[in-house]
């Protein structure tokens, strides 16, 4: 059975994890979750409330991480997700992210990333000539780290499949999809 890993960390947005985790689940895939250390994690949800100028941020699920940044082996994994919240923001600075983000775009394995999620790409220095969807306050971010950034649900380019946030879901994990069977059936 093919592998996935997602790297994340407290304050992940809450659909941005389970979804993609599910969903891999569903398709016969093994889904692991990496964080800074193998502990219970603490998931956010994010939401738009009126007279809020951006998100709120309110306690989501509770779930536990199968194996710490620095014993991942990218190896055994046939691909990458990186999903949003605040966790990219503070996971991003992370050598043993950096190492494993770049194994996954060198090998030209599957990857994809939500919301904030290219932060870690960004960081990682794998978007320089890349294009990447992110959430919309994120593009500069994704410029910076020398990547274009392009408004899209959707967005592919080569392996790299990227989103704004969670209402696009469907689109986003629809793509990820067709490229991760390509290069990986789950069997």
């Amino acid at each position: 059975m093919a592998k996935v890993l997602i790297i994340t960390g407290d304050a992940a947005e809450d659909l941005e994890v389970m979804y993609p985790y599910q969903r891999l689940l569903e398709e016969g895939y093994e889904a692991h979750i990496a964080a800074p250390s193998a502990k219970k994690l603490q998931f956010v949800v994010h939401d738009f409330v009126e007279g809020f100028d951006t998100y709120t941020e309110k306690p989501g699920h509770t779930w536990a991480a199968d194996v710490a940044f620095s014993d991942v082996n990218p190896d055994e994994y046939a691909a990458l997700v990186v999903p949003g919240g605040r966790a990219p923001e503070y996971i991003r600075g992370d050598r043993d992210v950096q190492e494993i983000v770049r194994h996954f775009a060198d090998a030209g394995k599957p990857i994809a990333a939500l919301c904030h999620g290219p932060l870690v790409l960004a960081a990682a220095g794998v978007l320089k000539g890349r294009e990447s969807s992110a959430y919309p306050a994120c593009a500069h971010d994704v410029e910076s780290g020398g990547g274009t950034w392009v408004d899209s649900e959707a967005h592919v380019d080569q392996n790299l499949v990227t989103g704004r946030a969670w209402p696009d879901h469907p689109a986003w994990m629809r793509e990820f999809m067709k490229v991760l069977r390509a290069a990986a059936p789950a069997d």
